[in-house]
């Protein structure tokens, strides 16, 4: 599959005060030059205003022959549209950064540029280098080599990825890096499978919670059937009008095995569940996703968490940590990696190979980690399960954490 080029290196951080300048210069230049290709803002400090707000996405747009920039509004529930002209938008980001956005990442054919601002609204801008692209004639290699899924499917025109055009069935421009999230996955998920018990099973039950507009739930369904799979698919999402589109589309198309409901990960119990899956659940939804992935026995859990509140306030630095953790982006970073870490051991004390890492690139979001989590043929021995065990415990006292909620669940259990 052809991926996006990742940074080939990366300068250290600019931490002068002028480093929103020198961004908000290099997206001018870029804009100038021809060069840009997509900026997008996010952790929106409105709350009243914005409270569902999760990114802003701009992109360059003709309109009537003029070159326009297009601001796409992610809100959880729905996706706004904003068109301005191209010298309105350095105005704009003027008056949002820092102030209503602490986070910008630009990427341009040459460079990523990431602004973020601490809690005392100093900004840092991080640089990386962009690899050059993969030719036409590799990059169409490339893509039809490593291609999982097939865009004829008519259910993809429901979801708002495809439509047709002079007869024949396309991408929509704006959705082709959420056509290669969605291929990237069932590339995950694939390899995942092979390794897994179910390989040789000819049916698989599958739960996606917080399935939202069903991109990945369908995917995973077309995927196992096309794999000669008896698919059993359940879409889980708390948002209604979510649910009935998805429903629609199911009902539309005849899928047999493909379900959607609404309900909550923390109080749904499925009658059999092979592979769990729960991408950007809230804080501890990430604990109670996996919670449920154990308790059923799932051979596969993949989470892709976000928002990790709970062991953020409980940490305390050790002295010699507390230089750098003063700042509020390092803290943040610190509490994740203990927090998906302490998860990650648990999994394995639960008997399963595990695997946290980068999932999709941070121009896409930054909710891009991936646990993923393979329950292995033969049970743990006692041993290193009490290694594990004592490296979670020292772990917990070294940083003062009290309380971790996937711990707390599988100790109640």
């Amino acid at each position: 599959m052809h991926t996006d080029p990742k940074p080939a290196s990366c300068a250290p951080p600019v931490l002068e005060t002028d480093a929103a300048a020198r961004f908000l210069h290099q997206l001018a230049a870029a804009l100038a030059n021809g060069s840009f290709v997509k900026l997008v803002l996010g952790k929106s400090q409105r709350a009243e205003e914005d409270a569902q707000l999760e990114r802003v996405t701009a992109r360059t747009v003709m309109i009537k022959g003029e070159p326009h920039i297009s601001l796409l509004w992610h809100y959880q529930k729905r996706d706004v549209t904003k068109n301005h002209r191209i010298d309105e938008l350095l105005p704009l980001l003027h008056a949002w950064l820092g102030q209503r956005f602490l986070h910008a990442h630009l990427q341009t054919q040459g460079e990523e540029l990431q602004l973020a601002y601490s809690r005392k609204g100093r900004p840092s801008l991080r640089v990386g280098k962009l690899t050059a692209p993969a030719s036409p004639t590799e990059a169409g290699h490339d893509r039809e080599k490593h291609r999982h899924l097939e865009l004829d499917r008519p259910f993809w025109d429901d979801l708002g990825l495809s439509h047709e055009l002079k007869g024949v069935r396309t991408l929509v421009p704006a959705m082709s890096r959420k056509w290669k999230q969605i291929n990237h996955f069932i590339e995950v998920f694939g390899a995942a499978l092979k390794s897994s018990r179910l390989a040789g099973n000819a049916a698989v039950h599958v739960a996606d919670f917080g399935s939202g507009k069903g991109y990945l739930t369908f995917a995973i369904y077309d995927w196992l059937r096309t794999q000669a799979k008896d698919a059993h698919v359940a879409g889980i999402e708390l948002r209604e009008d979510m649910v009935t589109l998805c429903t629609t589309a199911a009902a539309r198309h005849n899928l047999q095995g493909l379900s959607f409901e609404q309900g909550d990960v923390r109080s749904y119990t499925p009658e059999r569940l092979d592979v769990m899956i729960a991408l950007h659940a809230c804080d501890t939804a990430t604990d109670y996703a996996i919670h449920l992935g154990l308790r059923a026995g799932a051979a596969i859990i993949m989470c892709s968490p976000c928002c990790h509140k709970q062991l953020r306030p409980q940490m305390a630095s050790p002295a010699v940590l507390r230089p750098l953790l003063q700042h509020g982006i390092h803290l943040g970073q610190e509490a994740e990696m203990v927090t998906d870490g302490l998860r990650a051991l648990l999994l394995e004390a639960e008997g399963y190979d595990t695997q946290v890492f980068e999932f999709v690139a941070l121009e896409h979001t930054s909710k891009n980690k991936m646990i993923l989590a393979v329950k292995r043929p033969q049970a743990l021995n006692a041993a290193r399960r009490a290694e594990l065990l004592t490296q979670i415990a020292e772990i917990k006292g070294f940083y003062g954490v009290r309380e971790q909620a996937l711990e707390t669940l599988l100790c109640t259990a």
